[in-house]
């Protein structure tokens, strides 16, 4: 099953859409936002997915669907944890500033705490007060939504409360990171708002492709209209969806609506670091990945962050070559 928000006051108007993206139908008399789905979600996502059935087989009123008036499957959320599961971006981090990596970071994950209260829409500019210094970047990954989930879940049980799964293009400002982490709180103005892809889906669409908590696909980026990076995100997941969902409820559980974020999506080949699409590698899914590996190899980065006018793309298509989530395409704008 296929969900989408279409534009519609701050929390949109919940619609099935079918595989193709193609055609929709207005989901209101079952749940009105995705939020009131989530809320009661077990009683409602047999409804969804019975009315889900209907519109593939043309048996209900339908409506196209445009991409460009979708918003965020959840325009705010009740929290929006961003994990980094990918472990071999981190160290690529660490070995760019000559510093060692903790061995904690194999065996547990690390998250941060998002803003929530105004994503972008998939669709929407990513706008900025300037670009001199900022450091803005995109990061290409893989989130889902869960349900009600109680403290102290184990990973293998975390599983069960994952409900939906989309992709979303986590911004970064990589200039303002550094002295944002030197106080000792965390990111904060270093992470504006996030924008989620059109669609979001349950795991089961996701067929052979999901297993064990990792979604086993490609997720390509375009930077200005060239393919960027296209990773393998079920390969060098470290730490799959179950275990990020209870790292983040080991303390508390967790609200009906929670996004947990998988972190960059990165690939380490067996003769070392990912190489650029262009040199027959898989590429990268952030800027900062490759000015990292500069930094190794050359001593210093040569790839600038983003400047207003440049545009990102991120998309994952299936076996089938069938757009899974639809397509986040955004371009940097002054404010």
């Amino acid at each position: 099953m296929k969900l989408a928000s279409i534009k519609s006051g701050r929390d949109g108007a919940l619609v099935v859409v079918n595989n193709s993206l193609t055609k929709m139908a207005c989901a209101g008399h079952i749940a009105t936002t995705m939020q009131d789905a989530l809320d009661d979600w077990a009683n409602v996502e047999p409804k969804l997915q019975a009315l889900s059935v209907q519109l593939e087989n043309g048996e209900v009123e339908t409506a196209d669907f445009d991409q460009t008036q979708a918003d965020s499957p959840l325009p705010r959320a009740y929290q929006w944890a961003d994990g980094s599961a990918y472990v071999n971006h981190v160290e690529l981090v660490r070995r760019a500033r000559n510093a060692e990596m903790p061995a904690t970071f194999w065996t547990d994950p690390l998250m941060y705490q998002g803003g929530s209260d105004s994503f972008l829409a998939p669709r929407d500019n990513i706008v900025m007060p300037q670009d001199e210094g900022f450091g803005i970047d995109f990061e290409a990954e893989v989130a889902v939504i869960t349900g009600d989930v109680p403290m102290g879940v184990s990973a293998e049980d975390a599983l069960n409360y994952i409900n939906l799964v989309m992709i979303v293009n986590d911004v970064s400002l990589r200039g303002l990171i550094p002295g944002e982490l030197a106080k000792g709180f965390g990111f904060f103005q270093s992470k504006p708002s996030s924008a989620f892809s059109p669609v979001c889906v349950t795991p089961d669409q996701l067929g052979d492709a999901w297993v064990d908590g990792k979604l086993h696909l490609p997720l390509n980026s375009k930077y200005n209209n060239e393919l960027f990076g296209k990773p393998e995100a079920g390969i060098d997941m470290t730490f799959n969806f179950g275990q990020l969902v209870a790292h983040a409820a080991r303390t508390r559980p967790l609200c009906a609506g929670t996004v947990i974020g998988s972190g960059t999506v990165s690939n380490k080949l067996n003769d070392g670091p990912g190489k650029p699409v262009s040199e027959g590698g898989v590429g990268y899914s952030c800027i900062a990945e490759i000015r990292m590996i500069e930094t190794i190899e050359n001593g210093k980065p040569t790839t600038p962050f983003m400047s207003f006018g440049d545009n990102i793309e991120m998309e994952m298509f299936d076996k089938d070559g069938q757009s899974i989530f639809g397509q986040i395409n955004q371009t940097v704008v002054k404010g």
